[in-house]
């Protein structure tokens, strides 16, 4: 019996093992166009994704631009956490059969003219002037673009431009250090050539059958192609005209390669393009700055304290005379005071319980994160998981609000319960339907759908309110917590405060001391940015 017991323990352990290997999909095997089986397959495509910049907000879907389309073009599903971050992946034209190296092969031509190609043509070049990025995607892995800075240390990023410029002065900008043909001045060069590097595990003395993809590099080029049909990657740049006064064609092409490479092991093919892009990498100094700035602060308020606290304690050890015990001083001076109910008890019961919501919801995210669930190549997972444990952890909220309110004496516990439930919420959502109504109307691929403002809307009225309810009904049904000591029927007059004590403008002089700390505040406006190149 002992003997059984142990081996369906070890049954379950190794399922647990294979069951918490999450590096986001499941392995694709790949194989010659000769040798295709029902476990593998030939065919490579290639997605596109929204094209951005760090030079402006607003993103815009790859069909926003005059580039090669897809005849059969199809929108992979995508999750939520995807819709929310403005992913919007396509099919594209450029399909590749694994092993099959190709050279110089044309994907499309398109024509402009002055009549009506000028507004296509002068998008492009709005997007070359402010360094728009492609994002592709092949096997669910980013195509990365790796180039080495001037101190020899490579770097890969998630994305490539669609071209550069040359300034009227002659200064050289964004990619266009890259070839020395990049010289004109006030000039707009277009990448229309990529060579695509594809590296792939063969799978031998593996136990698995075909090759799996372990990298996709490119590096984008420019070529004047001349020609309908036979097309050749060579010769000056391809240059776009300052003023459309003629027809002008652009001829789009690639070349792709196949290296073996049995080194990498597909499970840890995301490891080279995190460890090389600079926006990953642990800044230590910033985060031990914080630390040390945030441990100082700290320990200079807890030595005030308990400084003051012990000559209290000392000062009550002294005391000989009952005139001198009757006298208040020190902590006994507020002690009457400190469980006061404040003025603002509602907006301060509420602000705890969306606090406490938000604070679970965060540990929670991090913590699967951590361990791994919450892979990069499952694109969306994060944000999904993030707000649906928001929605499901009204519950809390509505527990610890009812609970403080009813502490502080309040009484009017339905208006608790619906602040709690929709006053953070309403005026988030109604900052971000602003936001989506801006965005809507220039275009951009960040907008939500209608479809999914009606399901975040449902799943907050549908779950997160009734859940939030719920937990005011339990923490209203709780005794209200009792206090140590009794708190004084007169409150005590507050000396008035000095001009730097006062909340403004002591707390923007605060800030201005604490630079480093301002700056780490505004990181969340770069969250959105940061998540979607994970």
């Amino acid at each position: 019996m002992e003997r059984c017991l142990r081996l369906l323990l070890l049954l379950l352990g190794s399922g647990l093992g294979s069951a918490f290997y999450l590096p986001g999909l499941a392995p694709v095997s790949f194989c010659e166009e000769q040798k295709v089986k029902d476990n593998c397959k030939s065919q490579i495509e290639l997605l596109v994704n929204r094209l951005d910049s760090a030079e402006s907000v607003l993103p815009y879907e790859y069909d926003a631009f005059d580039f090669c389309k897809d005849e059969n073009e199809r929108h992979p599903s995508e999750n939520l956490g995807q819709v929310l971050f403005g992913e919007r992946i396509a099919s594209s034209p450029y399909k590749f059969t694994f092993n099959k190296n190709e050279t110089c092969q044309k994907v499309c031509q398109k024509t402009y003219d002055p009549k009506s190609g000028v507004s296509a043509l002068d998008f492009i070049k709005k997007g070359i002037q402010l360094n728009y990025q492609h994002h592709w995607i092949i096997d669910n892995m980013p195509v990365t673009w790796c180039y080495y800075f001037e101190d020899g240390q490579k770097y890969c990023s998630p994305g490539f431009p669609v071209g550069c410029t040359i300034t009227a002065d002659g200064r050289v900008k964004d990619a266009c250090v890259i070839n020395s043909e990049f010289n004109k001045k006030d000039t707009i060069y277009l990448f229309n050539h990529v060579d695509i590097i594809i590296t792939y595990h063969s799978g031998k003395d593996e136990n698995w059958d075909g090759a799996r993809l372990v990298a996709a590099r490119l590096e984008p080029k420019s070529y004047k192609h001349t020609g309908d049909k036979a097309i050749k990657c060579e010769g000056p740049p391809m240059e776009i005209p300052k003023d459309l006064t003629s027809k002008f064609q652009i001829t789009y092409s690639y070349s792709v390669i196949f290296q073996e490479n049995d080194t990498i092991k597909w499970a840890s093919r995301w490891d080279y393009i995190l460890e090389s892009m600079q926006h990953t990498n642990i800044q230590w100094f910033s985060i031990m700055n914080s630390l040390v700035i945030v441990l100082f602060l700290s320990g200079m308020v807890a030595m005030i304290m308990l400084r003051t606290l012990h000559k209290d304690i000392a000062r009550y050890n002294q005391i000989d005379s009952s005139e001198d015990a009757q006298e208040e001083f020190g902590w006994k001076l507020v002690h009457g005071d400190i469980f006061r109910p404040p003025m603002k008890g509602m907006l301060l019961s509420v602000f705890l319980g969306q606090g406490t919501q938000i604070f679970i919801m965060t540990f929670i995210t991090l913590f699967l994160a951590c361990l791994g669930f919450l892979s990069p190549a499952n694109r969306g997972a994060l944000m999904t998981c993030a707000v649906v444990l928001w929605v499901l952890l009204g519950t809390p909220a509505g527990y610890v609000s009812a609970r403080m309110y009813k502490t502080f004496g309040g009484e009017r516990w339905k208006s608790n319960v619906l602040l709690t439930a929709l006053l953070c919420p309403g005026i988030i959502f109604a900052d971000f339907f602003v936001m989506n109504v801006i965005l809507l109307a220039k275009g951009s691929s960040a907008a939500i759908p209608f479809g999914t403002l009606v399901a975040i809307l449902a799943m907050w009225f549908g779950i997160s309110v009734p859940l939030t309810f719920l937990g005011a009904y339990f923490g209203f049904k709780e005794r209200a917590i009792e206090h140590p000591v009794r708190t004084n029927q007169i409150p005590r007059q507050i000396p008035t405060q000095s001009f730097f004590t006062k909340p403004f403008p002591g707390l923007p002089l605060v800030v201005a001391v604490l630079p480093d700390q301002r700056i780490h505040g505004c990181l969340p406006l770069h969250l959105r940015r940061s998540l979607f190149l994970l």
